[in-house]
C-alpha cells in the first residue's frame, strides 16, 4: 500500500493544541484567476459552449431591439434601471438578447464597452441551471469590462477567498457593491448593461427535490431569489442597469409587479412588440429562396418553386411563430430528400382538431408539426426511434460528449448494433441535432434544438399510434446495460487494481 501525504499542498496553517485552523490562501496576482476558476464561463454570451450563439435573422425583431437599446440609452442612464422582456417559449428571447449583446459590443462610437456582464441560464447545464455561480460570474466579467474595478474586486477575493463559498447575498455585497463604492464618484461612470437571459431556466438542480410539488416550489423560490439579488444591486445606485429575459411565469410576473419592483422596472412583452408576421415572412422567404437556389427545375413547372401560393400557405400555418417556421425549414432542408415534396406534405396535412389549435396553447400548431415529423420516420425504424428517444430523455442531461458519441454509448448499453441509433433518428434532423461538426451548437441542448420538443415527447395526453414515449423504460434499459457492463468487470480484468 502506498503512503499518503495528507498535507502535501497545505500552506499557512497553525496547530493550536489539537485544533487545525486551515484557511484558503490566494497569493498576489492569483485572485482574479481564482475568481475565474469559480465562474460559470459557459454562461457568458460569447462562450465557446454557446457557439454559434442564437441570433435574430437579419432584418427581424428590429423594433424590439430598438426598444431595448433605446431604454438602455448608452450615454444617458435609463430612469428605470431594470427591463424585463417576457414571451412564451419559442418566441426568440435568447436570440434577441444575443443580438443586443452583439450589436452593443460592435459599437465603435463609444469609448467604453456597454456590456458589463451576461449570464445565460439553461436548465440542462449543471453550470448554468443554478444561481451558485451567478454573482461570481458577473463579478469576474465586471473586472474585464470595467478595468478600474478589477483591483478592488481582486482585493476582496484576496482578503477573504472563502467569500466565493458564502451566501449569494454576501457575495453581492463583497464582490460587487463594496468594490464599486471604493471607486467613488459613481455618477460620473458610464453605466453598463448586465443581461440575464432565461431566468425561468434557473431550477436550482443541485438542490433538486424528488417530490414534484416541492421541486416546483424550489424553482419558484430560486428564481425570485435571483430577482432579489438584482434588486439589491439596483438599490445601491451602481452604474449598472439590468436586462432580464424569461417566460412570463406567474411567480416572476407577480414579483416584478410588486411594489418593490414596479417603480424601477420597465416591462416589455416581446409577443406584443413588433410585427411577428412580417418577421416570419422575411425569414421564410429568405430561407426558401436559399433552398430553391440548389434545386433543379422540374418539367412542367409553370413558375419557380416555391411560388406565392405555397409561401402564403406556409405563412398561414406559421401564424407569426418563428420557432415553427425555423423547424419546418430545417425539416425540408434535407440533401437526401426533395424539399418541395417535404414542404407540400406538411401543407397538405390536416390538423387533428382545429378547435384544439385555436383554443389551447401557442404551441398547438408546433406540436402538430412535431407529430408530422415523427410520423415521417420510416415504419421500419419507428420502434428503434422510440427506444432511442426514451433513452435520450432519460439520460440526456448527464452526457457532455458529442451527439454521435452519446448515441454510440446508448447503442452499446441497449444492445443495439453500432450506429443503429443515429440511423433511426435521421428523419428527425429538424428537431434533433445530428449534423454539422457533431458538437453542441449554441450550447442550449445536447440533443434537441428547442426544449419544446422534449416537453412534447414527455406529454402523453395525445399519444401517436406506434409512437408512445415511456421515459422510465428508457431509464431501465440504460441502467440494466450499465449493471451488465459492471458485472463483466472482474478483479482479474486488465486495468483493475486493488490498493
Amino acid at each position: 500500500m502506498s503512503s499518503v501525504s495528507y498535507f502535501n499542498n497545505a500552506r499557512n496553517f497553525e496547530a493550536n493544541n489539537t485544533t487545525f485552523n486551515l484557511s484558503t490562501y490566494v497569493s498576489d496576482g492569483d485572485a482574479l484567476q481564482y475568481l475565474h476558476k469559480h465562474s460559470a464561463t459557459s454562461a457568458m454570451h460569447d462562450s465557446e459552449e454557446r457557439y454559434p450563439p442564437p441570433l435574430c435573422h437579419e432584418g427581424t425583431r428590429e423594433l424590439v431591439i430598438c426598444r431595448i437599446e433605446g431604454w438602455y440609452g448608452f450615454e444617458v442612464p435609463p430612469e428605470k434601471k431594470i427591463m424585463w422582456v417576457h414571451a412564451p417559449a419559442g418566441y426568440g428571447k435568447t436570440a434577441v438578447s444575443g443580438t443586443v449583446s452583439k450589436n452593443m459590443e460592435s459599437r465603435t462610437d463609444l469609448d467604453f464597452n456597454p456590456i458589463g456582464a451576461t449570464f445565460f441560464f439553461w436548465r440542462t447545464s449543471p453550470e448554468r441551471n443554478s444561481p451558485k455561480h451567478f454573482i461570481i460570474t458577473l463579478a469576474y466579467q465586471l473586472t474585464i469590462s470595467i478595468p478600474e474595478l478589477a483591483p478592488h474586486i481582486e482585493a476582496a477575493v484576496k482578503q477573504n477567498p472563502m467569500v466565493l463559498n458564502k451566501a449569494l447575498e454576501v457575495q453581492v455585497m463583497k464582490l460587487i457593491v463594496e468594490p464599486f463604492k471604493s471607486l467613488g464618484e459613481l455618477d460620473k461612470m458610464p453605466h453598463r448593461l448586465v443581461i440575464i437571459d432565461g431566468l425561468d431556466e434557473c431550477i436550482n438542480s443541485d438542490q433538486e427535490s424528488r417530490v414534484e410539488k416541492q421541486y416546483a416550489e424550489d424553482q419558484e423560490r430560486v428564481q425570485v431569489r435571483v430577482l432579489e439579488l438584482i434588486r439589491t444591486l439596483q438599490s445601491h445606485n451602481l452604474p449598472l442597469c439590468f436586462l432580464i429575459l424569461s417566460r412570463p411565469e406567474p411567480w416572476i410576473k407577480q414579483h416584478i409587479g410588486s411594489k418593490l419592483f414596479q417603480p424601477i422596472t420597465e416591462i416589455l412583452d416581446l409577443y406584443q412588440v413588433g410585427d411577428h408576421m412580417k418577421d416570419v415572412e422575411k425569414f421564410v422567404r429568405d430561407e426558401l429562396t436559399r433552398i430553391a437556389e440548389h434545386l433543379e427545375p422540374q418539367p412542367g413547372d409553370d413558375e419557380e418553386w416555391p411560388g406565392e401560393d405555397t409561401v402564403k400557405d406556409f405563412l398561414g400555418r406559421a401564424g407569426g411563430h418563428m420557432l415553427y417556421a425555423a423547424t419546418v425549414i430545417r425539416h425540408i432542408d434535407d440533401p437526401y430528400d426533395d424539399p418541395r415534396q417535404r414542404l407540400q406534405d406538411i401543407l397538405d396535412a390536416r390538423f387533428n382538431s382545429t378547435q384544439d389549435l385555436t383554443q389551447s396553447t401557442p404551441f398547438s400548431s408546433l406540436h402538430e408539426l412535431y407529430r408530422q415529423i415523427l410520423q415521417s420516420c420510416p415504419q421500419a425504424n419507428r420502434a428503434t426511434m422510440v427506444r432511442v428517444l426514451e433513452e435520450i430523455l432519460a439520460t440526456g442531461t448527464y452526457f457532455y460528449e458529442s451527439v454521435h458519441a452519446v448515441l454510440n454509448i446508448l447503442d452499446r448499453l441497449s444492445g443495439r448494433p453500432p450506429g443503429r441509433g443515429i440511423k433511426a433518428l435521421r428523419s428527425l434532423h429538424a428537431v434533433i441535432r445530428l449534423s454539422g461538426d457533431d458538437t453542441r451548437s449554441s450550447g442550449e441542448s445536447l440533443f434537441s434544438y428547442h426544449s419544446s420538443f422534449a416537453e412534447f415527447l414527455r406529454d402523453q395526453s395525445q399519444p401517436l399510434p406506434d409512437i408512445t414515449i415511456n421515459v422510465q423504460k428508457g431509464f431501465s434499459r440504460v441502467l440494466a446495460g450499465c449493471l451488465k457492463a459492471m458485472s463483466a468487470i472482474t478483479m482479474d480484468a486488465p486495468g483493475v487494481a486493488c490498493n
